[in-house]
Order: structure tokens, then C-alpha cells, then sequence
């Protein structure tokens, strides 16, 4: 099997801030964003869309409308506890919703799940002519060496070896793409953060396997091929190696981002350290807050770069 690196798109907007795409298709496509219910045959994506300067992607439904209303309160660009439609309602894949120049998508759980939603996210951004736009993932991890609570900026991206590479395997060949997050954007959130001087952030290199129990060595799933010990050692080197945590999208995430021309990050809160533990044992009141923490960056950061006082 032979390895190529994948090269980044050559297909534009306006202007050298918008998105680019390599796929000559789907300039005469119409319904190209089957999974989100919509396409250009039927939506006026750039009517809706075309104002989008900020897209905060997360996996659960419920979790960005939760994220999109309070967006709305402190943007004052809502009254607190208005309902919001789901963009996407009318299947079951995705829910998105928008307030102002912010999107908010859900994306499952996993690299597969996550690719496709990107896909289309991309192909939205395209057809509705996006430019500057930061796309920004928040989630929830496992913090390596680190408290629970505390929040992870991703430097890059890392494989289950260590490696800053992302492998996808078309037309039988290994494609190796780049990991990289904007590190001008991981500079401006962390900003952000020690002006709220509200909770423990630091930049880091975040592990993505493509399996949530084996890939991460968990002792809890069905099956398992090492011991508490091998578990133990091996994520003593991915913190030796600069690896703060792992979650199981950012591998994908960050090379999609880079090659559409989209500045991009991930900013993670730590539920557990799972050299300690695998189980969460917080209560639920307490990984409510935990999971508010990246949301409440981020928030801020928007609401400081579109101008406001934060």
C-alpha cells in the first residue's frame, strides 16, 4: 500500500479568506448536504448562511442548543428561554441552530461520525459564500496528568503512536494528512481564559484513537488485551511525549479545517484523569459545570471579538 501526503484544496470563493474546496463537483451540485436536510435546490444558503462568522461544533444535540441560548442571552441577540428551531430538523443525523453571525452543529461521537458532518459543514460554508469564518470544536475529555475540570487548547492532533498524522485510506492508498491547529487562535482563547481567571487552561497535544474503550486503554469495555499495568505505562509515554489529553475527533477535525482554509480549534474540559480512574465518580451537578467550562470560553471569546464587553 502506498502513503501520499494530502494537499489542501484549490477551489475559492471571492477572496483568499474563504473556504476552499478541491472537489469541482459541487459547483453544480444542488442537494449536496443531504445528512443536515437541505441543499441548495431547496435553501437559500447563502441568505441563511452567509453571515456566519463563528461555527462551534459539539456531539450532542442537546448540548449545543443549550450552548446556542446562552450565546443568545450574552450576545443579547435573544431573550433568555426563547426555544430556537433546528435547522436540520426532519432527520436524525445532525441538529444546528444560528443566532447571528454564530452556528452551532452537533456531530455524533467518533472520526466517522464527526467527517461527515464536516463534510457538509464545508460544503455549506462554501455555497454560502463564508469568508473569515473560525470554526471552533468543544467538547469534553480525558485530561493526562490533569484535574478534572480543567480545560485543553490543542496544539495538535495525535494518533494512538504519538504521531501528529491523521491516515484515510481512498482508492486503496494511505493518505496522510497534517494535524495542526491555528496556533494564532489557541493564543487569542487562551487570552480569553486568563482574563476570565475562572478555570485551569493550558495548550497541549490531544491523543485521538479511533476507538473510545480499547483505543484509549480503558479497563471497561468489553474487551481488553492488556492490564491495569500496560494501561499504566503507556499513558505515562503519551505524557512524556507532551500528550494532555484524549478524546476521540480532533484527528480528523484538524485536517479538514486546515485544508478548507478554516482557522480552527479545540477546546476540551477534563471529566477524568484516566491514569487514575476510568469511571467518571463526579456528580452530575459537577460535570454539568464541567461541561459549561468550554462553552463559557468560548462565549467569551466570541462575544470579545465581535466587539462586546466580556
Amino acid at each position: 500500500m502506498t502513503t501520499q501526503e494530502k494537499k489542501p484544496g484549490n477551489l475559492r470563493c471571492s477572496d483568499e479568506h474563504s473556504i476552499h474546496l478541491s472537489n469541482p463537483n459541487i459547483t453544480e451540485m444542488k442537494n449536496i448536504l443531504y445528512h443536515f436536510n437541505c441543499g441548495t435546490k431547496t435553501h437559500d444558503l447563502q441568505a441563511m448562511f452567509g453571515d456566519v462568522k463563528f461555527v462551534c461544533v459539539e456531539g450532542s444535540p442537546a448540548q449545543i442548543k443549550a450552548f446556542i441560548s446562552y450565546l443568545g442571552e450574552e450576545l443579547r441577540l435573544a431573550p433568555p428561554g426563547m426555544d430556537r428551531a433546528n435547522i436540520c430538523e426532519g432527520t436524525d443525523f445532525y441538529a444546528m441552530y444560528k443566532i447571528g453571525p454564530v452556528l452551532s452543529v452537533s456531530h455524533g461521537m467518533g472520526v466517522s461520525s464527526i467527517g461527515i458532518m464536516l463534510h457538509e459543514l464545508i460544503k455549506l460554508l462554501y455555497k454560502a459564500k463564508c469568508s473569515n469564518v473560525v470554526v471552533i470544536h468543544i467538547g469534553v475529555c480525558g485530561g493526562i496528568g490533569l484535574e478534572s475540570g480543567s480545560e485543553v487548547l490543542t496544539r495538535k492532533a495525535r494518533d494512538s503512536c504519538f504521531k501528529p498524522k491523521f491516515e484515510q485510506i481512498v482508492l486503496g492508498k494511505c493518505i496522510v494528512q497534517s494535524t495542526e491547529l491555528s496556533d494564532d487562535l489557541n493564543q487569542e482563547i487562551m487570552a480569553c481564559a486568563k482574563k476570565m481567571n475562572e478555570f485551569n487552561t493550558i495548550t497541549g497535544n490531544t491523543m485521538c484513537p479511533l476507538d473510545f474503550y480499547e483505543g484509549q486503554v480503558r479497563l471497561d469495555g468489553a474487551f481488553r488485551s492488556y492490564t491495569d499495568e500496560d494501561k499504566q505505562e503507556f499513558l505515562q509515554a503519551a505524557y512524556d511525549a507532551g500528550i494532555r489529553n484524549i478524546e476521540v475527533e480532533s484527528s480528523i477535525f484538524a485536517p479538514m479545517c486546515g485544508a478548507s482554509g478554516i482557522k480552527a480549534a479545540v477546546v476540551s474540559a477534563t471529566l477524568l484523569n484516566p491514569l487514575r480512574e476510568d469511571q467518571v465518580s463526579s456528580s452530575r451537578e459537577v460535570l454539568v459545570e464541567y461541561q459549561k467550562k468550554p462553552q463559557k470560553l468560548v462565549g467569551y471569546f466570541i462575544k470579545r471579538s465581535l466587539g462586546g464587553k466580556a
